[in-house]
């Protein structure tokens, strides 16, 4: 896999297919290849006819792991999507994001209204405003050495997540430390790019998606029926709405 570096550091990324240019941001925990190659986003997105490019987030992946809490905020992150842009020599693209993915890319919209031509929010609805819970959990439980032994169901979730995506967890603790900002009503008013929110009925993480959409100037929803967090990023509904949004443009 290719890499470039932002802010100093390493980050990874892939670079598959051709014709408009697709920047997928995945969410915490996981990774280009958990979020988007194994549910196949990228196999989707470059036979429709798109470039896709999907980035390992710092600390995530094949991307340089830092265990500084400070270096991992979503605006920081979106500046590492906004420089993989730049070395890519891409003025504007479709941005889709799910969970963290989806802050990230909201960040993005927000102060480079420019570069992002439509935006996807998947798996964080009215969580992007009123936040997704208490962090500290999931850290101990990622810091813990039984992570099963954690009294946080939210936690031992994240803990066994980490463990199947075979992550660097004290990586991980240090971004849950800091990644979760949350954006004001104001702020989301005045995003000026077109968005998809897309969240799984049975998502008890996310928010709903009607609670974000109706927060947005330009915003249409998707209702991932019968999904949770966790399973919601590959769904059929989801990649129908995605591709029938893209191409309405």
């Amino acid at each position: 896999m290719p890499y470039f570096k932002s802010d100093d550091y390493t980050i990874s990324y892939l670079d598959e297919g051709e014709g408009e240019p697709v920047l997928l941001i995945h969410g915490f925990a996981s990774n280009k290849m958990v979020n988007w190659v194994n549910p196949g986003w990228v196999q989707t997105l470059t036979k429709a006819g798109y470039r896709v490019i999907a980035v390992d987030n710092r600390g995530h992946g094949e991307s340089e792991k830092l265990y500084d809490s400070a270096l991992y905020s979503s605006p920081i992150m979106a500046e590492d999507a906004r420089a993989l842009l730049d070395h890519l020599g891409l003025q504007k693209a479709f941005v889709m994001g799910y969970s963290m993915g989806a802050r990230i890319s909201a960040f993005l919209a927000l102060k480079y209204p420019e570069r992002v031509k439509k935006v996807v929010f998947g798996g964080l609805g009215g969580g992007m405003i009123n936040g997704t819970g208490d962090p500290q959990p999931i850290i101990d439980a990622l810091k813990a050495e039984d992570g099963a032994k954690s009294t946080s169901a939210v936690g031992r979730a994240f803990r066994q997540f980490a463990d199947q995506t075979k992550s660097d967890r004290l990586a991980l603790a240090a971004c849950m430390g800091s990644s979760r900002q949350k954006i004001s009503v104001e702020e989301l008013s005045k995003l000026s790019v077109p968005a998809l929110v897309a969240v799984g009925t049975r998502d008890t993480i996310a928010g709903t998606a009607q609670e974000l959409a109706d927060v947005l100037p330009d915003a249409q929803v998707c209702d991932i029926p019968g999904r949770d967090h966790m399973v919601a990023v590959g769904d059929k509904v989801f990649k129908k709405a995605v591709l029938e949004f893209f191409a309405d443009a």
